[in-house]
This record gives C-alpha cells, structure tokens and sequence, in this order.
C-alpha cells in the first residue's frame, strides 16, 4: 500500500480491499483478540467503522487509552490543591479540566470559584504567562506518555537557563512499555482469565519518540506480536491486517506499519533531553492498574528549584473510584464501556463520572460520541 497524501488513508475502495484480504486471511476456526493500547486508535476505530469492516472473529479490545484516563484522583487533587489552597496560576491541557477529583471537584470547578486555571496548547504557552506575571507563582501540570515528555523537559531547560523564580512543573508524565508489561502479566491475561489478548497494535506518537524497539521486548517474552501503526483508518486496517498474518503464522515480532513516521531506534534528540531533565520514579499509580514500579518519570535534583511537588507542600489523599464506575475495568480492556451499569445514563459527557467519559480519547467518549453503544442496545433488544 503506497499513499502520499491524508486523504488517500482514508479511500473507500482501499479500505473495502484490506478488509476483503482480512476477512480472506482470518482463519475461522479461531478468533482473534488484538488490543490497541492508544485512544487515538480508538476513535479511528469507531470515527470510521473499521470494526464493521472486520470479521466475526476479529476482535478489537480497547486498552488504557490516554494519560488523562490513567491519572489516579490523588493527582488530580494535587493539582486542584495547587490552583485553590496555593493560589498560583495552574496552567495544563484542556483534556484535564473536566476531569472530577476529591468530592466531583474539577479544575474546571475551581476555576468556576475563582481559582486561576488556564487551559494552555503547549508547556511554552505556561513559560510566557510565567514571564509576563513575575509576582505570579505559575505551575505546569504536565501529563502524557512519551510524546509530551520532551516538551516539558525543553520548557524546564529554558525555564531554568531564563531564571524564571516562579515557574515550577507538576511532573505526572508517564511510560508506556510498563503498562503493557502489567496488562500482560495480569491475571486476566496471564492465567486462565477474561482477557484473551494475541496482539497488540503499538502506539503511533509515542513510537515516534521511543522508536519501535522497546517492544521487542513483548514479542521476545510474551510472544505477542506487535504492529506499529498510524491514526489514520488504512493505518489502523493494515496493522490488522499484518497481525493476523503474524498469528497465521506462528510468529511474534514487531513490524511497522507507520514507516513514514517511526523507525526503530526513535527520536534521539528528543530521548536525550528526557534523559537530561527526567529519572525514574520507583513506584506510581495508574488509575485502574495500581502501582506499577518504573512506569514514570520525576524532575531530577538538577531541577529542583522547578519542581512544584517541592516547593509546594501538597497532600495525597488516598481516593477509590466510584464503585458504579467501571473505568479500571476498562482501562485494563477486561470490559467494554457498554459493560458499565451507568455508562449512557448517569455518566455522559455533560456529566462524567470516570475518566474515560471526560478524555477526548477515551473508550467511553468513543463509544458514546460515535453512537456505537445505540447499536449494541438495538442487538439486545
């Protein structure tokens, strides 16, 4: 498959002609269960139909999605705590505000009671109200997997070659191969579960960053194939397409379908900044995973003097998910959103208990945008 331009990834007759070739290469005497650990494949999925285009036997197991879903409450409070009880400037990306905490309480929330919560598109934007508010403390919530990491380690190195006294970063960054690792080893999957998982389609962003590499990983120890892929709907049908072909076959490898983008050894500019600015945390909490050792980054020492869990003292308040929620569930892909007893009703957009309702790229806001869960109530009935 040779294409130029975005719209030929989505072309119609080439998307009927890898869904023929599926449906012609999927043995059906068997299923496959293949998991897409990123939420923008997840609303490719639904956003185009792909799933309509699959076999029976092809099936689609939505994984933790985006950092914004994973962020346990704890967090989330920290950052209320910051705007509310510390009265700087909290300034973090869109995607976050909604999301409830402590008691419903949102940023959203606290910015409708007078706190100063800014939604900014970039860490830079967070640097400039720093510079421009000199008697302001401002504080970046930075989140996301590895594709936002080397960003807010380029506004750390300017922040500190600046001198800006009054800009600190609440770093809440956090790593993908872990993540895979535990969902592998969970007793789901592991053991004689509910989570048969053959395959996994690798991460688009995050690879352009950490390469394909460090899912060989998978593939050597679990013998899992895994399967690069891009946003787009031919993305998304072709790395299907190459892991059903790897299981026919017996193997377990990593192949790369985004060639355009990712290669394998990654962005090495962008891995030496993160490895300049960033360390290891031993232990961190994932919401609807635990604690997973290794799976996030902290500011080092070097940086302290940007490091606003130093320089502010902040509590961790230990918060269960609301029991109706299935969110952990579904992050870990043991249920679908339609699984979820107040999925539709009392948790909708305008009104969302879990993180996977409130996140752009969440399973519950795809289900829900996309209509797909009308469906599954119309096959009930």
């Amino acid at each position: 498959m040779t294409v130029r331009f975005v719209d030929e990834f989505r072309d119609r007759d080439l998307a009927r002609a890898i869904a023929a070739n599926i449906a012609a290469e999927a043995t059906p005497e068997r299923d496959y269960h293949l998991m897409e650990f990123c939420g923008g494949h997840t609303h490719a999925i639904f956003r185009y139909g792909i799933q309509d285009l699959l076999p029976a036997n092809v099936h689609m197991i939505h994984g933790p999605g985006c950092p914004v879903c994973v962020l346990p409450i704890k967090r989330i409070d920290q950052a209320v705590q910051l705007a509310v009880d510390h009265g700087v400037v909290l300034c973090t990306y869109g995607d976050l505000l909604r999301v409830p905490g402590v008691e419903r309480m949102s940023l959203l929330k606290a910015k409708a009671a007078g706190a100063d919560v800014r939604m900014v598109y970039s860490c830079l934007d967070a640097l400039e109200i720093a510079r421009n508010m000199p008697d302001k403390q401002v504080v970046f919530f930075a989140l996301g997997f590895e594709t936002t990491t080397p960003p807010t380690a380029v506004a750390l190195l300017q922040a500190r070659a600046q001198g800006l006294a009054n800009f600190t970063v609440h770093c809440n960054h956090v790593l993908t191969p872990p993540a895979i690792t535990c969902i592998m080893e969970s007793p789901e999957v592991s053991g004689m579960g509910s989570l048969p998982l053959d395959g996994f389609i690798g991460p688009a962003h995050v690879s352009a960053v950490i390469g394909s590499r460090p899912f060989e990983f998978f593939t050597e120890t679990y013998r899992r194939p895994v399967v690069v892929a891009g946003f787009e709907p031919l993305d998304v049908m072709q790395a299907i397409l190459m892991l059903v072909r790897q299981l026919n076959s017996g193997r377990a490898e990593v192949e790369n379908e985004y060639t355009r983008v990712v290669d394998r050894d990654g962005n090495l500019k962008a891995q030496a900044l993160m490895a300049e600015v960033f360390e290891l945390r031993s232990s961190f909490e994932w919401r609807g995973l635990g604690e997973l050792p290794n799976s996030a980054l902290r500011i080092k020492a070097a940086f302290a003097d940007f490091d606003a869990e130093k320089r502010f003292a902040l509590t961790e308040v230990e918060v269960p998910d609301s029991k109706a929620c299935a969110c952990g569930a579904i992050l870990r892909g043991v249920k679908k959103p339609t699984d979820c007893k107040i999925f539709g009703t009392v948790c909708t957009p305008d009104n969302p208990i879990g993180s996977c309702m409130v996140s752009s790229e969440g399973a519950c806001a795809a289900y829900y945008s996309y209509g797909r869960y009308r469906e599954a109530e119309r096959a009930s009935v």
